[in-house]
């Protein structure tokens, strides 16, 4: 069975990307950033609300936040660093980007 999904309600859209949301170990994600269609999102947003405003095509919120380096491209030093520690990350596909965000410890 396929659900619509209302691109026009934040609410709805929400409940999508927080199911979908799960904890993933790094090294699955890794093929994605080599494809270059990961998003790092910084701690003091929510994984969630970023996936939104990404499928409502938000472009101004985008843009501030990119301005605040709140939300970009994963790092190449940070991509080297999830390599080596290997670490757990929050993770979320907004097609066709994926947003991964470190734990919040």
């Amino acid at each position: 069975m396929v659900v619509e999904i209302d691109r026009n309600d934040p609410e709805q859209l929400a409940a999508y990307f927080n199911a979908e949301t799960a904890q993933v170990g790094w090294e699955e994600l890794e093929r994605f950033y080599a494809q270059g269609v990961v998003l790092h999102v910084g701690d003091s947003l929510d994984l969630v609300q970023v996936a939104v405003k990404l499928a409502q095509d938000d472009t101004e919120q985008f843009k501030a936040w990119m301005e605040a380096e709140q939300v970009g491209r994963l790092s190449d030093e940070v991509a080297a660093r999830f390599h080596d520690d290997r670490p757990m990350v929050w993770a979320v596909v907004a097609a066709p980007w994926v947003l991964v965000q470190e734990n919040k410890v």
